[in-house]
Protein backbone atom coordinates (compact mmCIF):
# COMPACT_ATOMS: atom_id res chain seq x y z
CA UNK A 1 0.00 0.00 0.00
CA UNK A 2 1.52 3.30 -1.04
CA UNK A 3 1.28 6.34 1.60
CA UNK A 4 -1.96 8.26 0.09
CA UNK A 5 -3.63 4.64 1.04
CA UNK A 6 -3.83 3.61 -2.89
CA UNK A 7 -4.48 -0.38 -2.91
CA UNK A 8 -2.06 -3.34 -3.89
CA UNK A 9 -4.30 -6.05 -5.30
CA UNK A 10 -1.60 -9.06 -4.16
CA UNK A 11 -2.62 -11.70 -2.32
CA UNK A 12 -2.97 -11.24 1.62
CA UNK A 13 -1.19 -12.22 4.00
CA UNK A 14 -1.80 -14.62 6.27
CA UNK A 15 -2.67 -13.98 9.92
CA UNK A 16 0.08 -15.92 11.70
CA UNK A 17 1.99 -13.86 9.53
CA UNK A 18 1.02 -10.61 11.25
CA UNK A 19 2.48 -10.75 14.61
CA UNK A 20 1.36 -7.95 17.39
CA UNK A 21 -0.90 -5.59 15.30
CA UNK A 22 -1.66 -1.94 15.59
CA UNK A 23 -4.59 -0.33 14.29
CA UNK A 24 -4.48 4.01 14.24
CA UNK A 25 -8.05 5.19 14.53
CA UNK A 26 -9.04 2.12 16.28
CA UNK A 27 -12.00 3.73 17.55
CA UNK A 28 -13.91 4.25 14.48
CA UNK A 29 -16.49 2.00 13.13
CA UNK A 30 -14.57 0.07 10.57
CA UNK A 31 -10.96 -0.61 12.60
CA UNK A 32 -12.95 -1.49 15.22
CA UNK A 33 -14.07 -3.98 13.53
CA UNK A 34 -11.46 -5.49 12.05
CA UNK A 35 -9.59 -5.27 15.73
CA UNK A 36 -12.12 -7.27 17.03
CA UNK A 37 -12.34 -10.26 14.35
CA UNK A 38 -8.02 -10.11 14.38
CA UNK A 39 -8.24 -10.68 18.44
CA UNK A 40 -11.10 -13.13 18.00
CA UNK A 41 -9.18 -15.23 15.51
CA UNK A 42 -6.34 -15.15 17.99
CA UNK A 43 -4.15 -12.09 16.64
CA UNK A 44 -2.23 -9.51 19.53
CA UNK A 45 -3.85 -6.17 19.04
CA UNK A 46 -3.41 -2.99 20.30
CA UNK A 47 -4.43 0.55 18.76
CA UNK A 48 -4.38 4.64 19.34
CA UNK A 49 -7.53 7.12 18.65
CA UNK A 50 -7.55 10.54 18.47
CA UNK A 51 -10.10 10.70 21.30
CA UNK A 52 -10.93 8.37 24.01
CA UNK A 53 -15.13 7.23 23.15
CA UNK A 54 -17.47 4.23 24.16
CA UNK A 55 -15.62 2.11 21.45
CA UNK A 56 -12.46 2.71 23.12
CA UNK A 57 -13.26 2.16 25.89
CA UNK A 58 -15.25 -1.54 25.32
CA UNK A 59 -11.96 -2.27 23.14
CA UNK A 60 -10.07 -1.47 26.61
CA UNK A 61 -12.22 -3.47 28.75
CA UNK A 62 -11.50 -6.26 26.24
CA UNK A 63 -8.26 -6.52 27.36
CA UNK A 64 -6.80 -4.40 23.58
CA UNK A 65 -4.08 -2.20 24.59
CA UNK A 66 -5.23 1.46 24.19
CA UNK A 67 -3.80 4.86 23.55
CA UNK A 68 -5.44 8.20 23.24
CA UNK A 69 -4.31 10.70 20.80
CA UNK A 70 -1.20 9.25 18.39
CA UNK A 71 2.44 9.09 19.03
CA UNK A 72 5.34 7.66 17.65
CA UNK A 73 5.92 5.52 20.59
CA UNK A 74 2.47 4.19 20.91
CA UNK A 75 4.05 1.17 17.67
CA UNK A 76 6.03 0.01 19.84
CA UNK A 77 5.99 -3.55 20.46
CA UNK A 78 3.92 -3.89 17.08
CA UNK A 79 5.10 -6.13 14.23
CA UNK A 80 2.20 -4.87 11.75
CA UNK A 81 0.28 -1.63 11.15
CA UNK A 82 -3.26 -1.14 9.99
CA UNK A 83 -4.78 1.77 8.86
CA UNK A 84 -7.30 3.56 7.04
CA UNK A 85 -7.24 5.91 4.08
CA UNK A 86 -8.27 8.77 6.51
CA UNK A 87 -4.64 8.62 8.20
CA UNK A 88 -2.00 11.16 6.56
CA UNK A 89 0.97 9.98 5.82
CA UNK A 90 2.67 12.41 8.30
CA UNK A 91 1.22 10.83 10.85
CA UNK A 92 3.69 10.38 13.56
CA UNK A 93 2.89 6.43 13.83
CA UNK A 94 2.75 5.79 10.63
CA UNK A 95 6.05 7.49 10.50
CA UNK A 96 7.37 5.57 13.01
CA UNK A 97 6.25 2.29 11.97
CA UNK A 98 7.84 2.61 8.16
CA UNK A 99 11.67 4.33 9.77
CA UNK A 100 11.29 0.65 12.15
CA UNK A 101 10.66 -1.35 9.02
CA UNK A 102 6.97 -2.47 10.39
CA UNK A 103 4.59 -4.08 7.85
CA UNK A 104 1.77 -1.53 7.36
CA UNK A 105 -1.67 -2.44 5.85
CA UNK A 106 -4.68 -1.04 4.43
CA UNK A 107 -7.65 -2.06 6.82
CA UNK A 108 -8.95 -3.66 3.30
CA UNK A 109 -5.73 -5.70 3.59
CA UNK A 110 -6.12 -6.87 6.67
CA UNK A 111 -10.03 -8.12 6.06
CA UNK A 112 -8.85 -9.92 3.18
CA UNK A 113 -6.59 -11.68 5.38
CA UNK A 114 -9.50 -12.59 7.58
CA UNK A 115 -11.78 -13.50 4.43
CA UNK A 116 -9.38 -16.11 3.27
CA UNK A 117 -10.06 -18.10 6.34
CA UNK A 118 -13.22 -19.51 4.59
CA UNK A 119 -16.29 -18.72 1.92
CA UNK A 120 -16.46 -14.60 1.52
CA UNK A 121 -19.39 -12.34 1.12
CA UNK A 122 -18.56 -8.51 0.07
CA UNK A 123 -21.25 -5.87 -0.13
CA UNK A 124 -20.68 -3.08 -1.94
CA UNK A 125 -22.42 -0.21 -3.77
CA UNK A 126 -22.75 3.58 -3.29
CA UNK A 127 -25.37 2.95 0.08
CA UNK A 128 -26.89 0.46 1.63
CA UNK A 129 -24.04 -1.65 2.60
CA UNK A 130 -24.39 -2.06 6.29
CA UNK A 131 -28.22 -2.49 6.18
CA UNK A 132 -27.34 -5.44 3.29
CA UNK A 133 -24.47 -6.74 5.04
CA UNK A 134 -26.85 -6.96 8.65
CA UNK A 135 -29.77 -8.69 6.92
CA UNK A 136 -27.51 -10.94 5.51
CA UNK A 137 -25.62 -12.45 8.29
CA UNK A 138 -29.27 -12.40 10.58
CA UNK A 139 -30.50 -14.64 7.62
CA UNK A 140 -27.15 -16.93 7.90
CA UNK A 141 -27.42 -16.83 11.51
CA UNK A 142 -31.06 -17.79 11.64
CA UNK A 143 -31.15 -20.86 9.35
CA UNK A 144 -27.77 -22.13 11.10
CA UNK A 145 -24.56 -21.25 9.17
CA UNK A 146 -23.51 -18.87 12.03
CA UNK A 147 -20.98 -16.17 9.68
CA UNK A 148 -18.33 -13.92 11.06
CA UNK A 149 -19.09 -10.54 9.86
CA UNK A 150 -17.79 -6.89 9.59
CA UNK A 151 -20.40 -4.38 8.93
CA UNK A 152 -19.95 -0.97 9.67
CA UNK A 153 -23.06 -0.75 12.63
CA UNK A 154 -24.10 -2.81 15.74
CA UNK A 155 -26.74 -5.61 14.34
CA UNK A 156 -29.90 -5.39 16.87
CA UNK A 157 -31.43 -8.71 17.63
CA UNK A 158 -33.89 -9.67 20.06
CA UNK A 159 -31.28 -10.45 22.54
CA UNK A 160 -29.93 -6.93 22.39
CA UNK A 161 -27.45 -5.41 20.09
CA UNK A 162 -24.05 -7.73 18.53
CA UNK A 163 -21.22 -5.29 17.94
CA UNK A 164 -19.77 -4.68 13.96
CA UNK A 165 -17.64 -7.17 13.93
CA UNK A 166 -18.24 -10.57 15.41
CA UNK A 167 -16.25 -13.87 14.89
CA UNK A 168 -18.97 -17.07 14.21
CA UNK A 169 -17.80 -20.55 14.20
CA UNK A 170 -19.25 -20.99 10.66
CA UNK A 171 -16.97 -21.18 7.37
CA UNK A 172 -18.36 -17.40 5.94
CA UNK A 173 -17.30 -14.19 6.78
CA UNK A 174 -19.72 -11.48 5.69
CA UNK A 175 -18.32 -7.83 5.06
CA UNK A 176 -19.02 -4.73 3.98
CA UNK A 177 -16.44 -3.49 1.03
CA UNK A 178 -15.98 0.17 0.70
CA UNK A 179 -15.62 1.51 -2.70
CA UNK A 180 -14.92 4.76 -1.77
CA UNK A 181 -10.68 4.93 -1.60
CA UNK A 182 -10.85 1.65 -3.90
CA UNK A 183 -9.79 -0.18 -1.20
CA UNK A 184 -12.38 -2.75 -2.10
CA UNK A 185 -10.32 -4.43 -5.28
CA UNK A 186 -8.32 -5.97 -2.33
CA UNK A 187 -10.92 -8.25 -1.96
CA UNK A 188 -11.70 -12.24 -3.30
CA UNK A 189 -15.22 -13.29 -2.64
CA UNK A 190 -17.10 -15.75 -2.67
CA UNK A 191 -19.90 -13.71 -3.23
CA UNK A 192 -19.78 -10.22 -4.60
CA UNK A 193 -23.48 -8.44 -3.59
CA UNK A 194 -23.46 -5.37 -5.67
CA UNK A 195 -26.01 -3.22 -4.82
CA UNK A 196 -25.88 0.11 -7.11
CA UNK A 197 -23.20 1.51 -9.01
CA UNK A 198 -24.61 5.17 -8.69
CA UNK A 199 -21.23 7.45 -8.97
CA UNK A 200 -20.02 8.83 -5.55
CA UNK A 201 -16.63 9.26 -3.88
CA UNK A 202 -15.67 11.53 -7.62
CA UNK A 203 -13.19 13.25 -5.63
CA UNK A 204 -11.22 9.49 -5.39
CA UNK A 205 -12.39 8.48 -9.04
CA UNK A 206 -12.02 11.79 -11.17
CA UNK A 207 -14.89 10.62 -13.49
CA UNK A 208 -18.04 8.43 -13.75
CA UNK A 209 -16.35 6.22 -15.98
CA UNK A 210 -13.37 5.59 -13.79
CA UNK A 211 -16.20 4.78 -10.55
CA UNK A 212 -17.54 2.46 -13.10
CA UNK A 213 -14.63 0.66 -14.23
CA UNK A 214 -13.32 0.22 -10.32
CA UNK A 215 -16.93 -2.42 -10.15
CA UNK A 216 -16.21 -4.38 -12.69
CA UNK A 217 -12.65 -4.48 -11.87
CA UNK A 218 -14.29 -5.92 -8.32
CA UNK A 219 -16.54 -8.53 -10.01
CA UNK A 220 -13.77 -9.78 -11.44
CA UNK A 221 -11.84 -10.47 -8.59
CA UNK A 222 -14.83 -13.02 -7.26
CA UNK A 223 -13.00 -16.25 -6.71
CA UNK A 224 -13.61 -19.11 -9.79
CA UNK A 225 -16.86 -20.80 -8.96
CA UNK A 226 -18.26 -17.80 -7.03
CA UNK A 227 -21.18 -15.47 -8.21
CA UNK A 228 -22.27 -11.77 -8.71
CA UNK A 229 -25.39 -10.96 -6.89
CA UNK A 230 -26.82 -7.77 -8.90
CA UNK A 231 -29.74 -5.36 -8.56
CA UNK A 232 -31.72 -5.14 -11.38
CA UNK A 233 -33.56 -2.24 -10.84
CA UNK A 234 -30.32 -0.08 -10.62
CA UNK A 235 -29.20 0.84 -14.11
CA UNK A 236 -25.21 0.83 -13.29
CA UNK A 237 -25.21 -2.71 -11.31
CA UNK A 238 -27.69 -4.28 -14.23
CA UNK A 239 -25.19 -2.94 -16.54
CA UNK A 240 -22.48 -4.35 -14.41
CA UNK A 241 -24.47 -7.63 -14.38
CA UNK A 242 -24.78 -7.66 -18.05
CA UNK A 243 -21.11 -7.13 -18.50
CA UNK A 244 -20.29 -10.07 -16.20
CA UNK A 245 -21.82 -12.55 -17.46
CA UNK A 246 -20.88 -12.35 -21.10
CA UNK A 247 -17.23 -12.55 -19.64
CA UNK A 248 -18.41 -16.10 -18.45
CA UNK A 249 -19.23 -15.02 -14.62
CA UNK A 250 -22.07 -16.32 -12.70
CA UNK A 251 -24.91 -13.69 -12.07
CA UNK A 252 -28.06 -13.44 -10.01
CA UNK A 253 -29.95 -10.47 -10.26
CA UNK A 254 -32.73 -9.37 -7.74
CA UNK A 255 -35.48 -6.89 -7.63
CA UNK A 256 -38.76 -5.24 -9.10
CA UNK A 257 -37.58 -5.55 -12.57
CA UNK A 258 -39.07 -8.70 -14.90
CA UNK A 259 -36.61 -11.32 -15.70
CA UNK A 260 -34.71 -11.11 -11.94
CA UNK A 261 -33.88 -13.89 -10.47
CA UNK A 262 -35.15 -13.20 -6.87
CA UNK A 263 -38.16 -11.65 -7.84
CA UNK A 264 -39.61 -8.53 -5.85
CA UNK A 265 -43.56 -8.12 -6.19
CA UNK A 266 -46.49 -5.91 -4.46
CA UNK A 267 -44.22 -4.11 -1.73
CA UNK A 268 -46.25 -2.02 0.47
CA UNK A 269 -45.84 -0.59 3.63
CA UNK A 270 -46.99 -3.16 6.67
CA UNK A 271 -47.57 -1.46 10.27
CA UNK A 272 -46.02 0.91 11.58
CA UNK A 273 -42.61 0.98 10.67
CA UNK A 274 -42.18 -2.35 8.42
CA UNK A 275 -42.68 -3.46 4.83
CA UNK A 276 -43.90 -6.18 2.96
CA UNK A 277 -43.30 -8.15 -0.91
CA UNK A 278 -44.28 -11.20 -2.64
CA UNK A 279 -40.81 -12.71 -3.54
CA UNK A 280 -40.19 -14.97 -5.78
CA UNK A 281 -37.18 -17.09 -6.08
CA UNK A 282 -35.33 -18.87 -8.85
CA UNK A 283 -31.50 -19.54 -8.06
CA UNK A 284 -29.57 -22.47 -8.06
CA UNK A 285 -28.65 -23.40 -4.67
CA UNK A 286 -24.96 -25.45 -3.38
CA UNK A 287 -24.63 -27.19 -7.17
CA UNK A 288 -28.26 -27.83 -7.41
CA UNK A 289 -30.26 -27.86 -10.04
CA UNK A 290 -32.53 -24.57 -10.31
CA UNK A 291 -36.03 -24.59 -9.35
CA UNK A 292 -38.54 -21.61 -8.77
CA UNK A 293 -39.72 -20.89 -5.35
CA UNK A 294 -43.06 -18.76 -4.42
CA UNK A 295 -44.13 -16.63 -4.41
CA UNK A 296 -43.03 -16.53 -0.86
CA UNK A 297 -44.72 -13.60 1.58
CA UNK A 298 -41.81 -11.53 2.48
CA UNK A 299 -42.28 -9.33 5.87
CA UNK A 300 -39.55 -6.90 7.49
CA UNK A 301 -39.41 -4.79 10.47
CA UNK A 302 -37.72 -1.91 8.84
CA UNK A 303 -39.77 0.22 6.35
CA UNK A 304 -39.21 1.37 2.75
CA UNK A 305 -39.10 -0.29 -0.97
CA UNK A 306 -35.30 0.38 -0.62
CA UNK A 307 -35.32 -2.31 2.61
CA UNK A 308 -37.11 -4.64 0.38
CA UNK A 309 -34.69 -4.83 -2.17
CA UNK A 310 -32.00 -5.39 0.48
CA UNK A 311 -33.60 -7.80 1.88
CA UNK A 312 -33.94 -9.77 -1.48
CA UNK A 313 -30.04 -9.43 -1.91
CA UNK A 314 -29.66 -11.44 1.21
CA UNK A 315 -32.10 -13.58 0.09
CA UNK A 316 -30.59 -14.27 -3.00
CA UNK A 317 -27.04 -14.39 -1.06
CA UNK A 318 -28.38 -17.31 1.31
CA UNK A 319 -30.25 -19.59 -1.34
CA UNK A 320 -26.42 -19.60 -2.96
CA UNK A 321 -24.48 -20.47 0.58
CA UNK A 322 -27.10 -23.49 1.06
CA UNK A 323 -30.28 -21.86 2.21
CA UNK A 324 -33.55 -22.96 1.28
CA UNK A 325 -35.63 -20.40 0.00
CA UNK A 326 -38.19 -20.44 2.34
CA UNK A 327 -35.70 -20.50 5.64
CA UNK A 328 -33.73 -17.93 4.12
CA UNK A 329 -36.76 -15.47 3.48
CA UNK A 330 -37.72 -16.34 6.93
CA UNK A 331 -34.69 -15.77 8.51
CA UNK A 332 -34.44 -12.16 7.08
CA UNK A 333 -37.76 -11.90 8.05
CA UNK A 334 -35.76 -11.92 11.66
CA UNK A 335 -33.63 -8.85 10.82
CA UNK A 336 -34.89 -5.85 13.22
CA UNK A 337 -32.15 -3.30 11.80
CA UNK A 338 -28.78 -1.70 12.92
CA UNK A 339 -27.24 0.90 14.33
CA UNK A 340 -27.69 4.39 12.89
CA UNK A 341 -30.18 2.53 10.59
CA UNK A 342 -33.63 4.41 11.04
CA UNK A 343 -33.05 4.39 14.73
CA UNK A 344 -35.29 5.19 17.07
CA UNK A 345 -33.90 7.51 19.49
CA UNK A 346 -37.10 8.61 21.84
CA UNK A 347 -39.75 10.85 22.29
CA UNK A 348 -40.89 14.00 23.67
CA UNK A 349 -43.66 15.93 23.96
CA UNK A 350 -45.60 13.50 21.31
CA UNK A 351 -42.54 13.89 19.07
CA UNK A 352 -40.48 10.99 17.99
CA UNK A 353 -36.83 11.21 16.84
CA UNK A 354 -35.38 8.85 14.88
CA UNK A 355 -31.53 8.61 13.51
CA UNK A 356 -29.94 7.89 10.43
CA UNK A 357 -26.59 7.37 8.51
CA UNK A 358 -28.32 8.34 5.12
CA UNK A 359 -25.58 10.85 3.21
CA UNK A 360 -25.77 10.16 -0.27
CA UNK A 361 -29.27 11.83 -2.14
CA UNK A 362 -30.67 8.70 -3.15
CA UNK A 363 -30.34 7.65 0.51
CA UNK A 364 -32.29 10.65 1.75
CA UNK A 365 -34.37 10.29 -0.55
CA UNK A 366 -35.35 6.62 0.38
CA UNK A 367 -35.32 7.37 3.57
CA UNK A 368 -37.78 10.12 3.69
CA UNK A 369 -39.77 8.24 1.10
CA UNK A 370 -39.65 5.27 3.90
CA UNK A 371 -40.68 7.87 7.13
CA UNK A 372 -43.49 9.15 5.08
CA UNK A 373 -46.11 6.64 6.45
CA UNK A 374 -44.08 5.94 9.87
CA UNK A 375 -45.08 9.53 10.12
CA UNK A 376 -48.79 8.40 10.12
CA UNK A 377 -49.86 11.93 9.28
CA UNK A 378 -47.72 14.02 11.21
CA UNK A 379 -45.11 15.53 9.47
CA UNK A 380 -41.54 15.18 8.53
CA UNK A 381 -39.33 17.14 10.04
CA UNK A 382 -35.41 16.86 9.05
CA UNK A 383 -32.00 17.70 10.67
CA UNK A 384 -29.52 17.20 7.49
CA UNK A 385 -25.54 17.21 8.25
CA UNK A 386 -23.82 17.28 4.95
CA UNK A 387 -20.86 14.89 4.95
CA UNK A 388 -17.89 15.96 2.82
CA UNK A 389 -17.71 19.37 1.63
CA UNK A 390 -16.31 17.39 -1.88
CA UNK A 391 -19.92 15.59 -1.78
CA UNK A 392 -21.90 18.53 -1.00
CA UNK A 393 -20.90 20.53 -4.05
CA UNK A 394 -20.76 17.81 -6.50
CA UNK A 395 -24.35 16.69 -5.54
CA UNK A 396 -25.88 19.73 -4.40
CA UNK A 397 -29.46 20.06 -6.49
CA UNK A 398 -29.79 16.08 -6.14
CA UNK A 399 -29.39 17.02 -2.47
CA UNK A 400 -32.25 19.61 -2.52
CA UNK A 401 -34.43 17.42 -4.36
CA UNK A 402 -34.37 14.74 -2.01
CA UNK A 403 -34.58 17.04 1.20
CA UNK A 404 -37.57 18.59 -0.72
CA UNK A 405 -39.47 15.55 0.47
CA UNK A 406 -39.63 16.77 4.08
CA UNK A 407 -42.11 19.36 4.91
CA UNK A 408 -39.36 21.13 7.39
CA UNK A 409 -35.77 21.24 6.88
CA UNK A 410 -32.63 22.66 9.00
CA UNK A 411 -29.35 21.85 7.41
CA UNK A 412 -26.37 22.28 9.59
CA UNK A 413 -22.36 22.97 8.78
CA UNK A 414 -20.79 20.41 6.68
CA UNK A 415 -18.88 17.08 8.48
CA UNK A 416 -15.39 17.79 6.80
CA UNK A 417 -14.25 14.44 7.78
CA UNK A 418 -11.19 13.86 5.88
CA UNK A 419 -10.92 17.07 4.05
CA UNK A 420 -9.97 20.34 4.64
CA UNK A 421 -12.02 23.09 5.30
CA UNK A 422 -14.31 24.69 2.16
CA UNK A 423 -15.28 28.04 3.04
CA UNK A 424 -17.40 28.30 0.07
CA UNK A 425 -19.01 25.58 0.51
CA UNK A 426 -21.53 25.32 3.87
CA UNK A 427 -25.26 24.78 4.45
CA UNK A 428 -26.54 27.35 2.09
CA UNK A 429 -24.95 25.06 -1.02
CA UNK A 430 -27.94 23.41 -0.60
CA UNK A 431 -30.72 25.56 1.21
CA UNK A 432 -30.19 27.81 -2.05
CA UNK A 433 -31.50 25.07 -4.02
CA UNK A 434 -34.16 24.84 -2.43
CA UNK A 435 -37.70 26.06 -2.32
CA UNK A 436 -38.57 29.02 -0.11
CA UNK A 437 -39.36 28.38 3.07
CA UNK A 438 -38.86 24.56 2.99
CA UNK A 439 -35.59 24.50 4.36
CA UNK A 440 -32.78 26.72 6.42
CA UNK A 441 -29.09 26.77 7.07
CA UNK A 442 -28.27 26.89 10.77
CA UNK A 443 -24.01 26.14 10.46
CA UNK A 444 -23.88 25.83 14.46
CA UNK A 445 -24.75 21.90 14.72
CA UNK A 446 -26.25 22.46 18.38
CA UNK A 447 -28.24 25.48 17.42
CA UNK A 448 -29.34 23.99 14.33
CA UNK A 449 -30.86 20.81 16.36
CA UNK A 450 -32.67 23.63 18.63
CA UNK A 451 -33.74 25.02 15.53
CA UNK A 452 -35.66 21.59 14.65
CA UNK A 453 -36.96 20.72 18.24
CA UNK A 454 -38.86 24.20 18.41
CA UNK A 455 -40.36 24.19 14.87
CA UNK A 456 -41.79 20.31 15.81
CA UNK A 457 -45.45 19.77 16.92
CA UNK A 458 -46.68 16.71 18.83
CA UNK A 459 -47.62 13.91 16.15
CA UNK A 460 -44.63 14.88 14.08
CA UNK A 461 -41.30 12.74 13.23
CA UNK A 462 -38.42 14.06 13.66
CA UNK A 463 -34.93 12.78 11.74
CA UNK A 464 -30.89 13.58 12.62
CA UNK A 465 -29.70 12.91 9.14
CA UNK A 466 -25.99 12.11 8.28
CA UNK A 467 -22.79 10.36 8.21
CA UNK A 468 -20.79 12.39 10.77
CA UNK A 469 -21.77 13.79 14.43
CA UNK A 470 -25.11 14.87 13.73
CA UNK A 471 -26.19 11.57 15.53
CA UNK A 472 -25.20 13.08 18.97
CA UNK A 473 -28.09 15.54 18.09
CA UNK A 474 -30.76 13.52 18.78
CA UNK A 475 -30.35 13.98 23.04
CA UNK A 476 -30.37 18.04 22.33
CA UNK A 477 -33.30 17.47 20.34
CA UNK A 478 -35.48 15.75 23.10
CA UNK A 479 -33.66 17.63 25.90
CA UNK A 480 -35.29 20.78 23.92
CA UNK A 481 -38.06 19.35 23.18
CA UNK A 482 -39.17 18.42 26.89
CA UNK A 483 -37.93 22.16 28.30
CA UNK A 484 -40.68 23.12 25.58
CA UNK A 485 -43.41 20.71 26.94
CA UNK A 486 -42.38 22.09 30.69
CA UNK A 487 -42.54 25.34 29.84
CA UNK A 488 -45.67 24.94 27.93
CA UNK A 489 -47.39 23.23 30.83
CA UNK A 490 -46.20 25.92 33.41
CA UNK A 491 -47.54 29.03 31.05
CA UNK A 492 -50.77 26.53 30.95
CA UNK A 493 -51.16 26.33 35.22
CA UNK A 494 -49.97 29.51 35.60
CA UNK A 495 -52.36 32.23 37.22
CA UNK A 496 -54.66 33.91 34.77
CA UNK A 497 -53.93 30.96 31.77
CA UNK A 498 -57.26 30.33 30.44
CA UNK A 499 -59.14 27.40 31.87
Amino acid sequence: MTDDGATVRSAPPALSELGTVHLIGIGGAGMSVVARLLAARGVRVQGSDAKGSAVVDALRADGVLMHVGHAAENVEGADTLVLSSAVRPDNPELVAARAAGLRVLHRSEALAALMAQGRSVAVAGAHGKTTTSAMIATTLRSAGLDPSFAIGGSVITSDGAIPGGRLGSGDVLVAEADESDGSFLNYAPTIAVVLNVEPDHLDHYGSREAFEQAFVDFAARIVPGGHLVACADDPGALALAQAHRAAGGSVVTYGTSPGSDVLLADVRPDGAAGVAARLTVAVESSGASTTTTGPLELRLHVPGAHNALNAAAAVATAVLLGVAPERAVAGVGEFLGTGRRFEAQGEAGGVRVVDDYAHHPTEVAALLTAARPVAAGGRVLVLFQPHLFSRTRLFAQEFADALALADDVVVTGVYAAREDLDPDTGSWTIVDRMPTGTARGVEDRVEAARAVAAAARPGDLVLTVGAGDVTELGAVILDALVAGAAAADGDATSPGAEG
